[in-house]
């Protein structure tokens, strides 16, 4: 994978993992109600439901293409507009309340558990990596390209997650996220609909 693409690729699901939603307000109860532990290991399992449903969507596209082209074409189309909604939606969206999550005091088992639940749980997360990744997976990639993409996505949502925990243990970080909350939708928003104009532009 050329890294032009690769960078795209790393922006998107980093601006992906940082709008605020379902996933950054779970990270937050566990950091906030049982301390860094929880958070880090909410994070991290977090990151490996992620990773399941960015592999099952990378090797499920390559298949697509090989076998059934004009399908593949639909949904290339399907997720061009689905990241435009998506980005138009962050663009409109206020302060973004999952950053005003309150504690909830769990050990690390359970915050392990609610990291993969709400992964997995989220069906916008597997339209997300459909439309997303269809832009970058053809139908001659090599395995280790496909690994490459799915290890990326992975490690970049654990990661972002990871430095919310750690950061969190100090309590000035929170204000300071919850003041700029708006930026990350605008962010986000405006490199989404970007992504969308790139693959309507051809």
């Amino acid at each position: 994978m050329p890294l032009t693409l690769w960078l795209s690729l790393a922006a998107v699901c980093a601006m992906g993992a940082m709008s605020p939603g379902p996933s950054l307000a779970m990270v937050l109860r566990h950091t906030l109600g049982g301390g860094r532990v929880p958070g880090v290991v909410a994070a991290l399992s977090h990151a490996l439901g992620v990773g399941f449903y960015a592999a099952l969507t990378v090797w499920g596209l390559g298949a697509v293409i090989a076998h059934q082209p004009l399908v593949f074409t639909v949904i290339t189309w399907g997720g061009a507009a689905y990241l435009a909604w998506l980005g138009v939606k962050a663009l409109r969206a206020g302060r973004g309340g999952a950053l005003n999550a309150g504690a909830v005091a769990s050990p690390p088992l359970h915050a392990a558990r609610d990291g993969v639940l709400v992964a997995l749980a989220n069906p916008k997360l597997i339209l997300f990596f459909v439309a997303l990744l269809s832009q970058f997976v053809s139908a001659d990639m090599a395995a280790s390209a496909k690994v490459a993409i799915v290890a990326t996505a992975t490690l970049i949502d654990g990661g972002w997650y990871v430095l919310v925990a750690l950061a969190l243990s100090h309590s000035a970080v929170l204000p300071w996220l919850q003041a700029r909350a708006h930026w990350i939708n605008r962010i986000t928003g405006v490199l989404l609909l970007g992504l969308a104009l790139r693959i309507v532009m051809g």
